[in-house]
């Protein structure tokens, strides 16, 4: 498996396509990939390389120039740095054309998954199991809810948004739709001057039936999807949306590294009464340093009351 590496501005490796195709024989000139290009103006090029016929790749050589070798790019990394709309651009053309993408992250010392091998593996067959069977008991509440949301608003039943998932990989979550169609769109206009988690209370993008499904944790259901899919857990710190992933500081955002869960420790103790970043992040960090399957358990149990009140919902 090869990597494709992109910085903020650079582009370090890029793969699938044929030394015929751009018509050189040993390497590819700056006037086509500009170390200094911006990188959303190189989403196409990544496209149309992506989909070429037979693999290669171009490496930045010392001198500027980049030199090909017959490999195949499976997944993509990029610093975070570059930012919210351009990752996101990177991230649905990688995702058309079956290729992951990664956040570059610093080193996480609590990953339970690292210190606590066997543990973990019986977490995540636990995972498996009983998304499935929460899946089948509650799948007539989950078509009601379709229904209910196909019926009082148009657009569609799910909504899907790229989260940061185990290692830093980029996946889609799965929710029922609660806002109004084109939401994103309107984002950063309605979150505009928050500098803690972006959450707003009065949210005017929220439906009616969806104000009432977030107060119960309802548009939530289908991450069970997620889970059984294995980009996530039932417990775990939240995958974080992308506009507040990437505002992580410094070596906290090693916390990405972890695998999201459903609900977590944030959910059960703080939720919304707790939006600064940091302290949100410093309480998934200690969550992974002292997890156990008890503790997850425990989050489980504490859970089911929260959502039945409510508790810090919007």
């Amino acid at each position: 498996m090869t990597n494709l590496i992109v910085n903020e501005v650079r582009v370090m490796e890029l793969a699938d396509r044929t030394r015929e195709n751009l018509g050189e024989k040993s390497s590819v000139s700056d006037s086509v990939f500009k170390p200094k290009q911006d990188a959303v103006s190189l989403i196409g090029s990544f496209f149309f390389l992506m989909r070429a016929s037979k693999p290669f790749m171009f490496i930045k050589s010392r001198v500027g120039e980049y030199t090909t070798q017959s490999q195949k790019v499976k997944l993509i990394r990029v610093e975070p740095e570059i930012g919210e709309s351009k990752l996101k651009n990177l991230a649905d053309v990688c995702y058309r054309s079956d290729k992951s993408v990664f956040i570059s992250l610093p080193h996480a010392r609590e990953l339970p998954q690292k210190n606590k091998a066997i543990a973990w593996k019986v977490k995540r067959a636990l995972d498996w199991l009983a998304a499935s069977v929460i899946l089948t008991i509650l799948s007539p509440v989950m078509m009601a809810l379709a229904a209910i949301i196909s019926s009082t608003s148009s657009g569609s039943i799910f909504f899907y948004q790229w989260r940061i998932g185990e290692s830093g990989k980029l996946f889609r979550i799965i929710k029922f739709r609660t806002m109004i169609t084109d939401a994103d769109k309107l984002h950063h206009l309605v979150m505009s001057g928050q500098t803690g988690l972006h959450r707003c209370e009065d949210d005017p993008r929220i439906t009616t039936v969806g104000r009432w499904m977030r107060k119960y944790s309802l548009d939530e259901l289908p991450q069970l999807f997620n889970v059984l899919r294995g980009e996530m857990s039932l417990v775990g710190p939240r995958p974080w949306a992308l506009y507040d992933a990437l505002r992580i500081n410094g070596d906290r955002k090693r916390r990405l590294n972890s695998l999201p869960g459903v609900t977590g420790a944030w959910q059960v103790s703080a939720r919304s009464t707790m939006l600064d970043l940091d302290a949100v992040t410093d309480c998934d960090l200690s969550y992974l340093r002292n997890w156990t399957l008890w503790s997850d358990l425990k989050i489980l149990l504490m859970t089911i009351p929260k959502v039945l009140s409510g508790f810090g919902a919007f």
